[in-house]
């Protein structure tokens, strides 16, 4: 396959060129504008592969490099705004990436009949009980609750409505909480983790008991490959690891593997509009064949490892 990966020096952008390209032997284009949130030297080790080119700009310039690609079939699409804290101050450079730049890259694969695969989050279904044992599935409705989501969601809607209207070969992943190597700092993982490393205290909004359904991000690059593979144009595939736990928790098992005490943490004012829960039912996933190959607590540990062991990169 020729694919184009969008937001391809983003944290799961990057993970999934790497684990793409280490199991096929693709021609991988990643176009990314090189935000704040990126980070090239994760990809140093394959610049200079014949099976990769590395496109600096903006997604809602892709029509401008139409004469670059040799023999696109695919696009896969990761680039985002994705800060929700950044949404609540600047909401319409959100508007501007995730809703103008999916427009103009369904556009793409519109007129060069593409396959295309938009990447988004559980966050578009709103939030959850915290007593229930409810989850999202492919039925639940969406119901955004800040800025991100709702451009997230209005990104999903546009590829629906490329399916339906055009024919368009879409696919849609909605995944959980992903964590893992080369996550901006500015996540509770490895903001938890370099903040710990600098003896600096580590901020928990609110009491700290939102829950999420955390997976690795290994995990979900499988989970997309599968849909390239396996999934049906027009469908939605929600992919999430069974993986419940609340911030409290994750900051405390991060200060246990890196032997600080919890006098390290510092609760802050909670986010406006703050879900309290998300938990995705994966069946959609696993009727493909996927399950999630890393438990939490060793998929936790190899993070930490990362982060210290190459922490002169998450200090910038």
């Amino acid at each position: 396959m020729n694919i184009l990966v969008t937001g391809g020096m983003g944290f799961i952008g990057s993970n999934y060129i790497l684990n793409r390209m280490e199991k096929y032997d693709d021609f991988i284009y990643n176009m990314d504008s090189l935000t704040y949130a990126s980070n090239p030297w994760y990809l140093e080790k394959i610049k200079n592969s014949p099976n990769y080119k590395f496109i600096n700009d903006d997604i809602n310039n892709i029509s401008i490099h139409q004469d670059e690609f040799r023999d696109l079939d695919t696009v896969v699409n990761f680039a985002a705004e994705s800060h929700v804290d950044n949404s609540i101050k600047d909401s319409l450079s959100f508007i501007k990436s995730n809703i103008m730049g999916t427009h103009a890259l369904l556009e793409h694969a519109r007129k060069n009949d593409l396959r295309f695969h938009q990447i988004s989050t559980d966050e578009v279904y709103g939030a959850l009980p915290v007593d229930s044992k409810e989850k999202f599935n492919v039925d639940s409705p969406y119901n955004p609750k800040n800025p991100y989501s709702a451009t997230k969601a209005s990104a999903d809607m546009l590829v629906r409505s490329y399916c339906n209207t055009y024919g368009l070969k879409a696919t849609i992943s909605n995944c959980s909480n992903n964590f893992g190597p080369h996550q901006h700092r500015e996540k509770l993982i490895p903001k938890t983790i370099i903040n710990l490393m600098n003896n600096e205290k580590v901020p928990i909004y609110g009491d700290g008991r939102q829950i999420r359904d955390w997976i690795y991000v290994t995990d979900h690059c499988n989970g997309i490959d599968l849909i390239l593979e396996k999934g049906k144009a027009g469908k939605t595939y929600l992919i999430g690891s069974d993986g419940e736990h609340s911030n409290i928790e994750v900051v405390n098992e991060i200060m246990h593997l890196m032997k600080k005490n919890t006098d390290m943490i510092k609760f802050v004012d909670d986010r406006p509009g703050h879900d309290r829960r998300y938990a995705i039912d994966a069946s959609s996933i696993r009727k493909l064949g996927w399950k999630p190959e890393f438990n939490f607590n060793d998929a936790l540990r190899q993070t930490v490892d990362h982060y210290m062991k190459n922490y002169e990169n998450y200090i910038l």
